[in-house]
């Protein structure tokens, strides 16, 4: 049987199992029924409620897929999307999502970012560069002839060819 008892201010009347709802509660003379909580709509707890709660909506705008689909005894559970990490975690999933940051040019991707965590960016220092992508910062390339334009954090020496003297000139 589906039903365990529970105490109202009509004497006893039922207590329904998770993913039911009251339909009509007992009177004097009948027992309470039930019905299942239909699409879209759940129950987790025995209750004695006469509607069902609406599912959560895992909205992609904020970050959000379904981990797992709303079943009338369970509420959905939302993961995070790829390039996102969790901002509010619950027990099996997560209801806020924010976008990893991103690196500057002149920072390198110290730790990338995870489903639980942020992106962490560093600074290059001394002679190196990153365009804000790269998880390391580069060494500026060492000019053999001639440096058009030095490194920059966040670009390499720009280097050039001298030209050699012609003939008759």
């Amino acid at each position: 049987e589906n039903t365990l008892q529970y105490q109202s201010i009509h004497d006893t009347d039922l207590l329904f199992h998770r993913k039911n709802r009251v339909h009509k509660h007992c009177t004097e003379f009948t027992s309470t029924s039930c019905v299942p909580c239909s699409d879209s709509t759940f129950l987790d707890e025995p209750n004695g409620l006469t509607a069902c709660i609406q599912c959560t909506n895992c909205d992609p705008g904020f970050g959000l897929k379904v981990k797992q689909p709303c079943r009338p005894s369970s509420d959905t559970v939302c993961g995070t999307l790829e390039g996102f990490y969790c901002l509010d975690p619950t027990k099996d999933g997560c209801r806020a999502a924010q976008r990893h940051s991103s690196c500057k040019p002149g920072q390198y991707i110290s730790h990338t970012g995870t489903t639980s965590t942020d992106t962490v960016c560093a600074d290059c220092t001394g002679d190196t560069y990153s365009d804000g992508s790269l998880t390391s910062c580069q060494p500026h390339t060492e000019c053999e002839f001639l440096e058009i334009e030095a490194g920059t954090p966040w670009s390499d020496s720009e280097c050039g060819v001298t030209s050699l003297p012609t003939a008759g000139t």
